[in-house]
């Protein structure tokens, strides 16, 4: 009798959780590799949304422009968000990737910060100004270059400038061409850097440190806006359907102009 008893109670416990379990949600993870700042960020706001749709996100921070794009083509992220358009664009060109932009998200504007000379109206002959050196972030920040009167391109060359375009340089400024992350932490060895939000935000730069910033009608502003990427035919899975939901609520743009004091503008 104490035996069929036990096996009662055991046969009923086991309903009774195997019942509990079928209310339950199944959870799954979206891994995605970010900058800290505002990119990882701004993920965290998303996180209970993606929840709500029965998925986990699991943020990976990377402090440089070149391992969260391999990740994603290798399959170790789902997804990142640190970049723009351009700078994707020439990425896939250059390493043969199958990276794809799935949704638009914020616009960093690019600013001049003091170094060891804290007005530009102080540059003297032969000043250092440290500037990022993949591709499109360099020509971004010599045509700010140009637009404060620091230098002179040649006509017409745009978002594919390199210092091999500048044609009349004044003062000889001595241009320091940087990997985008070492660029702040240069700011204390040079006169001035050219930054783009997030670094300049992760730097502990406010809005009222920029010495001059990109113009909101600028080729830059209308170009760099920054993107949510995944593999190539992924596009369409639930998972981006997902994260494209709540990384363009009214949630985030709220977050974003609340935090970052137009140095992070949402576009969406």
């Amino acid at each position: 009798m104490k035996k069929k008893i036990l096996a009662l109670i055991t046969a009923l416990t086991l309903v009774v959780g195997a019942t509990a379990g079928c209310g339950k949600k199944e959870e799954k993870v979206i891994k995605i590799g970010a900058s800290p700042t505002p990119h990882a960020e701004i993920l965290e706001q998303i996180k209970d949304n993606l929840e709500e749709d029965g998925y986990k996100l699991e943020i990976v921070e990377y402090d440089d422009y070149v391992l969260p794009n391999t990740a994603v083509e290798d399959g170790d992220l789902y997804a990142n968000f640190f970049q723009h358009v351009p700078y994707l664009e020439d990425f896939n060109e250059q390493n043969g990737t199958h990276l794809v932009a799935v949704a638009s998200v914020h616009f960093e504007p690019f600013a001049l910060y003091g170094g060891k000379t804290k007005n530009l109206n102080d540059l003297k002959e032969g000043a250092s100004v440290a500037v990022p050196n993949d591709t499109t972030n360099e020509a971004r920040a010599l045509l700010l270059l140009e637009a404060q009167g620091l230098i002179k391109l040649k006509d017409g060359v745009g978002l594919t400038a390199t210092v091999l375009d500048i044609e009349e340089n004044p003062l000889k400024l001595e241009i320091k061409e940087l990997e985008a992350a070492q660029v702040a932490r240069s700011i204390d060895d040079v006169d001035i850097v050219a930054l783009n939000g997030n670094y300049a935000l992760g730097a502990g730069l406010s809005a009222d440190d920029a010495l001059a910033y990109e113009d909101s009608a600028s080729i830059g502003a209308e170009t760099y806006k920054n993107v949510l990427v995944v593999k190539e035919g992924n596009e369409n899975s639930e998972e981006t359907k997902a994260l494209i939901k709540a990384i363009n609520s009214a949630e985030v743009r709220d977050y974003i102009n609340n935090t970052y004091n137009g140095q992070v503008v949402p576009v969406f």
